[in-house]
């Protein structure tokens, strides 16, 4: 089957950085696009950042545009998500995702039913 873990979130001040991770378990994923996406309280799931499964290919939240990196190491079945000058609105539970479904390398994703695979999510408390 396979699953996703993420680590990494926790407790910052505004304009800190934090660095999540998403590590897949049980099968490989590097021929699968894969995103973030994060659920602040009250709110539905919002897309933050895609990467192609080349890694080739990203796109980014006009939110978090310039401020966030994704990428990913499909050596090590891991992907990533640079966070810096974090802002109390990035608040939420950030959650990792993956597609089971090969696509061509440059394909990117950013709609929750795109997804079939998801994280248990990881806690990102920013503090102003």
């Amino acid at each position: 089957q396979g699953q996703l873990v993420e680590s990494g979130g926790g407790l910052v001040q505004a304009g800190g950085s934090l660095r999540l991770s998403c590590a897949a378990s049980g099968r490989a994923f590097s021929k699968n696009a894969m995103g973030w996406f994060r659920q602040a309280p009250g709110k539905e799931r919002e897309f933050v950042a895609a990467v192609s499964w080349s890694g080739s290919s990203t796109y980014y939240a006009g939110s978090v545009q310039g401020r966030f990196t994704i990428s990913r190491n499909n050596a090590k079945n891991t992907m990533y998500l640079q966070m810096n000058s974090l802002k109390p609105e990035d608040t939420a539970v950030y959650y990792c995702a993956t597609r089971l479904t090969q696509s061509s390398p440059s394909d990117l994703y950013s709609a929750v039913p795109s997804y079939d695979y998801w994280g248990q999510g990881t806690q990102v408390t920013v503090s102003s």
